[in-house]
């Protein structure tokens, strides 16, 4: 299928692994010119020589998104080499502070709240004046099937994914008129570097390997996964590739669950 996105420019968030990586694979594949940003300049590095070495239609750019500042120089960046971004893919974040609510700080909660809040805020704050002038932008927020449904012991972050789904909510309504779509898509435990640190913690709290931890995890943490299978990254990154296209020219404000029925309700 054509999305009629070739020569189209992204800029990607959380880009040097799992679900930000698999959507470059799939938005380079169809010609479209891409931005990709994460924190460390040698996991970009790796994530460049993976996805296509040399291309004169990748660029990286290390960044850490709770800076203002940085978030600044990341879109003259962009500008810079291939010009106002058409698109933006937010997948950065971490799973941030753990544990019950009484025994977390402020602290655990403003970073968490930072990282996974104010990030998306600063970077779609920075793309709209381009979209909006270009009279065409796309906007994919990564949420989590923890926005609709928390669990007790990372409330930050079902805290801040919530508001995720709210703040896409809130971008549809504001910016359609300006030819700008914003929509939110909502995994649940895909396979990534920050699922595989949740496992081999779990794994190491039981004295068991991460096959274990999965299937045990999946039998008492997530009982409506269907699949019984963690997701795979190219599986998200396939609805997002659809989001950011000429195909999804109605689609907007929604939220895209790709979760294998986790979250229990229609």
């Amino acid at each position: 299928m054509d999305l009629g996105i070739t020569d189209r420019v992204a800029l990607i968030t959380g880009g040097d692994s799992g679900i930000g990586l698999a959507t470059a694979r799939q938005l380079l594949d169809e010609g479209v010119r891409v931005v990709l940003t994460d924190q460390k300049e040698d996991a970009l590095a790796a994530a460049v020589e993976e996805l296509a070495a040399g291309s004169d239609r990748l660029l990286p750019v290390a960044a850490d998104l709770t800076d203002p500042a940085a978030v600044a120089a990341l879109f003259t960046r962009a500008r810079e080499t291939f010009g106002a971004p058409d698109i933006l893919v937010h997948s950065a974040g971490i799973t941030g502070a753990q544990g019950l609510f009484h025994d977390l700080t402020d602290d655990d909660w403003a970073h968490t709240l930072d990282v996974d809040l104010l990030a998306a805020v600063r970077v779609v704050r920075a793309a709209l004046p381009g979209m909006r002038e270009s009279g065409w932008g796309r906007i994919v927020l990564l949420a989590s099937e923890d926005g609709v449904q928390p669990y007790v012991d990372e409330l930050p972050y079902c805290a801040a994914k919530a508001a995720i789904l709210s703040l896409t909510k809130g971008l549809s309504k504001s910016y359609a008129g300006d030819g700008v779509l914003v929509n939110a898509v909502s995994p649940a435990f895909i396979e990534t570097p920050m699922t595989d640190a949740m496992m081999d913690a779990r794994a190491e709290e039981r004295g068991t390997d991460r096959d274990e931890a999965i299937a045990s995890f999946l039998d008492e943490e997530r009982p409506f996964m269907e699949l019984k299978r963690r997701g795979r990254p190219e599986e998200v990154a396939a609805v997002i590739a659809f989001l950011v296209s000429e195909r999804a020219s109605f689609v907007n404000g929604s939220n895209y669950r790709v979760d294998s029925g986790s979250v229990a309700t229609i």
